[in-house]
């Protein structure tokens, strides 16, 4: 599988930090970068803590997701799940990290779409008006849906960046990324994971739209939603794939689970 490296790496010579030469936004978990190929290389840890150490699998989410949105047709950042040796704060740990190239182009900047808002918003304009405004309605549309799919919790204004070509004079947005905080990522244990309801509206993060997924679901038109494919049941099985060796069976039933009854609700919505 492209998207997984099993052979275990060594990447002790990373340094781990919760911020990193990218958009300069801080984060919950650790990142590195490596600078030294023609492409900057980035990296990111699942959720730890001194005691415990590496507890969390965010890095198998960006997999999952990542396979769900090339399902969907929808543009992404690019993830591969490593295989890897890490040392974090003097101890060594074998676990899975994310890497990511740098996806601008030459001669482009970034900023944060919270940013680029707060300067060039007309007086009154909401964030969705502000991107419709820009041309990035269909954007915001498949944002909606795949963050309503998966409930990721963390799509504040800094996890949506805007590329700026001075030269060009062009303006995007980057492809969509960070969905680590996403499925059952907050499921430590096996009972907190059986408690977990997988249609559950919960409250997020979210810079565009309300702090509902499933309010901004609602707002995606018909039109749109008839161009999207179709998942099947056996979709959902393949997303998965390659990865029963890496989180328990447990887990990856329930986020099979949750995409699915999540997919079967939209025509309920």
């Amino acid at each position: 599988m492209k998207d997984i490296i099993f052979e275990l790496q060594d990447m002790r010579y990373l340094n781990w930090a919760k911020t990193r030469k990218s958009s300069g936004t801080a984060g919950s978990f650790l990142k590195s970068y490596d600078d030294t190929g023609k492409k900057k290389k980035y990296y990111k840890l699942s959720d730890s803590d001194p005691i415990r150490g590496i507890i969390g699998h965010e890095c198998v989410n960006e997999i999952v997701v990542q396979r769900l949105l090339d399902l969907l047709g929808i543009e992404h950042l690019e993830y591969t799940l490593v295989h890897a040796l890490v040392t974090v704060e003097g101890k060594d740990y074998e676990t899975y990290l994310c890497v990511s190239e740098d996806y601008k182009n030459e001669n482009e900047g970034k900023i944060s779409l919270e940013d680029f808002y707060a300067v060039n918003k007309t007086d009154g304009e909401t964030v969705f008006d502000f991107c419709k405004r820009n041309g990035w309605e269909k954007y915001v549309y498949e944002m909606y849906l795949i963050d309503y799919l998966v409930l990721n919790r963390d799509r504040h204004g800094a996890n949506i960046e805007v590329l700026r070509d001075m030269k060009k004079k062009s303006v995007r947005l980057a492809p969509l990324f960070d969905h680590g905080l996403s499925l059952v990522c907050r499921c430590h244990s096996l009972e907190e994971l059986k408690s977990f309801k997988v249609t559950e509206d919960r409250k997020v993060q979210a810079f565009v739209g309300t702090m509902s997924t499933l309010e901004n679901v609602k707002t995606i038109p018909k039109e749109f939603m008839s161009k999207i494919p179709k998942l099947k049941k056996s979709d959902i099985k393949d997303i998965f794939e390659g990865l029963d060796s890496i989180i328990g069976k447990e887990y990856l039933a329930k986020m099979q689970e949750m995409i699915w009854e999540r997919w079967c609700n939209l025509d309920r919505i």
